[in-house]
Formats: C-alpha cells, structure tokens, sequence
C-alpha cells in the first residue's frame, strides 16, 4: 500500500513539474519567412528566477502551440495593475493587458527587462499593484483570522474546556501550547502572557505563507526580502518598545570595561541591538526559503538538461531527479515549520534580552538563587 501510495506521488509530481516547465523547456518557434524551426536554449538560471520572484500574475502551467506560439494555451490568473502617474493620475487595468509575454505595451505603460512597470515616455510611475505577494499575503491573513476566530468560538461555547478539542482545535492547541511552553515562558519569564499573542501571530503568519510556499503555481513569499524584512523591522519594534533605562545604559557605558574599550564596544553594541538582531531575523527566513525552492527546482531542471543531450539521458536520470525532488519537498515541508519556530523564537529571545537586568530578573531565577543560598 506504501508502495503504491509512493509511486503515484512520483508520478504526480513529475507530471506537474513538467507542466510547469514546458513553456520554456520545450519550446520552439518559427524563425524567417520560411518558418524554419530552431530549438531555444535552456536557460535554467533564468526558469528558476522567474518561478521564486514576485509577478503580476500567477502562473501555473502552459501548453505550447508549436505550429503558432501565439495561440499557446497558457493556465494563469492576471492581478490588477494600480498605477499612479503625476501626468496620467490613476491607471486601474488587468495585467493580462500587457500580454502572457510582457512585451505589448497599453496606456503609455510596459514592463521593462526587469518586469517592473514603467511609463513609456519616461516619466515617473508608482506602482501600487496588487502582485501574487501582496495577493497571497492576503489569503493568508484571511486564512489565519478565519482560523483563530472559528477556533476561539468553539472555546467560548465550551468545546474543547468541557470537552475534547475538535477538527482544528485539536491541531492547533498543541502549537499554541508550545509556543507558550517552550518559546515564550522560557525565554520572557512573567512577562510571556503580554507578548503571547505576537509571538503566535507572527508564528502562524509565516507557518501558513510557508506552506502555501510549497504549492506549485503560488508566490514564495516568505523568500521575498521585503515580506521578512518587514516582519524584522516590526519585531525591531517590539524589542525596542520593551527595553528601559537599565538596558542602554549597558549600551552606550558598559560596566566593568576599561576606557579604551568602550570605545570600540559602544558603536559594536549599538550595531547589535539596531541593525544585527533584526538583520538576523530577516536574512535567516528569507535564505532558508529561497534556497529549498532553488535546490528543488535544479532538480526538475537536470532532467531537461539532459534531455538537450540526449534524449535517453534525460529519461534515464528523470527517476533520480524525481527521488530527489520528492524527498527535498518533504524537507522542506519540515523547513516550514522550523523557519516559523525559529523566527518566532529568536524574537522572543531578543525580548528577553531587552529586560531590565536580563532574563534572570524578570522571571525570578536570580531571586530564587540567591534566597536558596
């Protein structure tokens, strides 16, 4: 049964992979007035930027027309395009305007090489679009609310306080019960319950973006710099919101350091406590993310390479390809997971350290220590 669960995973994945990819691996188009067929060289460097970075669109596979490109069928959601030009004012407009290519143009407006949105006679452009990031990010604030709500109503009503969890209640509680126990309590002492619901927030935030990460055809958000570099900067925030007098006093004059010293320490402490620490945090997620997608996709894009070769390699390296595919896929289903921990937890260690005295103060352990002895 195993066995045969496996196989048809293999397969599926295969299957989808290739439609994924067949828009560029396979195609060909007619070239001169004599439509004579040339083969388009693979670039893999290129499919795997385009699938990772943030679009105006979301892609999820194309059929090719080799006999007229044109006519390809391909499978795709066009987002709206919100522009603001000091000469034009508003331009509200589908993306699927500017063809499934990008190179038509429409109201004075064309992507560029890069796919950014700029005005045809050069003048300036802010872009507001709702892009498959700005999009996803969406779903997933929709999903977490709806989530956490329908949750909390089922508490209210006394299922799972009078009774055993249900359905999500019973998936969730025990997430929600390690993050109290094992991130926030540990790490912030008496003060835990204030900081619990940010802490679960900004876990299941990037728990949900990660997993829908996962999915073919969806935006990688989590891997996008803006996306973590946001949430950094909030937790930047909240750290600084909770530090005191006590805590930048060891900043900017350590104790117990000699004079010479501190000179050198200040500006490296500093560092640390505004720009290391959250740097951190938004450099960890987003490498972590971004680099699962790139392995899994080299490696679908080795079967295609040696397919350039011939046409019984690729064949024959596909079973490999696909192993490797399937089982980096399941490590990335627990790097989801682990990224949304870690960050989570960091954050609360962060925290911690902002406390006056340090941790040991705040929950009681110096106390406890120095009554004992």
């Amino acid at each position: 049964m195993v066995s045969k669960t496996f196989k048809s995973l293999l397969v599926a994945v295969f299957s989808l992979f290739t439609m994924l990819f067949s828009s560029t691996l396979t195609a060909q188009e007619a070239a001169g007035e004599n439509h004579e067929v040339t083969e388009q060289k693979l670039d893999p460097a290129k499919i795997i930027l385009d699938h990772i970075k943030d679009a105006h669109e979301f892609h999820f596979f194309t059929i090719e027309n080799k006999e007229d490109p044109h006519h390809s069928f391909h499978a795709s959601i066009p987002l709206p395009v919100i522009l603001y030009s000091p000469a034009k004012g508003w331009s509200v407009f589908s993306s699927s305007r500017f063809g499934h290519s990008g190179e038509e143009q429409y109201n004075g407006y064309q992507f560029n090489a890069t796919k950014e949105i700029v005005a045809v006679d050069g003048s300036a452009v802010y872009d507001f679009s709702l892009t498959k990031n700005v999009v996803q990010m969406f779903i997933a604030l929709a999903l977490l609310t709806f989530l956490m709500i329908s949750i909390a109503k089922k508490y209210q009503q006394g299922q799972g306080v009078t009774t055993a969890p249900k359905g999500w209640q019973s998936a969730i509680e025990p997430v929600i019960t390690f993050v109290r126990d094992d991130v926030a309590k540990p790490n912030l002492g008496k003060k835990w319950a204030k900081y619990l619901p940010y802490l679960l927030t900004v876990f299941f935030f990037i728990l949900i973006n990660n997993i829908f990460g996962l999915v073919p055809g969806l935006a990688n958000v989590t891997g996008n710099t803006a996306f973590t570099a946001v949430l950094g900067i909030i937790s930047l925030v909240v750290i600084l919101a909770s530090t005191n007098g006590h805590f930048w006093g060891h900043i900017f004059w350590p104790p117990g350091v000699p004079l010479a010293v501190k000179v050198i320490l200040i500006p490296v402490e500093l560092a640390g406590a505004i720009l290391i620490k959250p740097a951190a945090l938004i450099i960890r997620l987003f490498a972590n993310m971004v680099a699962g997608h790139i392995i899994i996709l080299s490696f679908i894009s080795l079967i295609f390479i040696f397919g350039e070769m011939s046409k019984v390699a690729g064949w024959a390296f596909s079973p490999i390809s696909i192993l490797f595919t399937v089982f980096i896929y399941f490590i990335e289903i627990l790097v989801a997971f682990i990224q949304a921990f870690i960050f989570t937890n960091l954050t609360a260690v962060f925290i911690g350290q902002a406390f006056e005295g340090g941790h040991d103060d705040v929950d009681g352990h110096k106390d406890e220590v120095v009554s004992a002895m």
